[in-house]
């Protein structure tokens, strides 16, 4: 092999493995909540508080609470969260909660709260800017306060993605 070709093969190999190595950033605020809300998702689906089989359930989500220090408006969240609760294998049904539907809500409706608050001040990297938060679900019954299931989801999103 000619020293050229040994040249080109060698920064061929270089660029991939760097295009391997670097980490991915998500550059859009879908990708960057989709981590978030599939994990979500995934917890709900798993909570033993919401019966079998779930495809038999109407989940009932209320808009999400966040706080302003993290610059994420709470429609983005709903989005995300409702794109991950639909694309769920035999998952419940998924609607956006009003006030009204507590009025004779079913036997099959749960309604999900969630708040999304920073738990932590910016993270500056070299390259980003992290926003730690702590993600609150809550599962209660249409028309009570009472938590019948809550859990929390910690993390850091990419500010550069918001």
């Amino acid at each position: 092999m000619n020293t050229r070709r040994r040249t080109l093969l060698v920064l061929l190999l270089l660029a991939l493995t760097g295009c391997a190595a670097a980490p991915e950033r998500p550059e859009t605020m879908r990708q960057a909540l989709f981590g978030l809300s599939e994990r979500v998702a995934e917890q709900v689906a798993a909570s033993p508080t919401l019966p079998r089989p779930a495809t038999d359930q109407v989940l009932l989500l209320a808009m999400p609470e966040i706080d302003p220090d993290l610059g994420l408006s709470d429609e983005r969240l709903m989005e995300s969260l409702t794109r991950a609760l639909l694309g769920l294998d035999d998952g419940p049904q998924v609607l956006d909660w009003r006030p009204s539907l507590a009025d004779g809500a079913g036997r099959n409706q749960w309604r999900l709260d969630s708040r999304l608050s920073a738990s932590a001040p910016r993270l500056q990297l070299s390259d980003r800017e992290l926003l730690p938060y702590r993600l609150t679900l809550t599962l209660r019954r249409p028309g009570h306060d009472q938590a019948l299931w809550q859990t929390h989801i910690d993390g850091a999103l990419d500010a550069t993605a918001l």
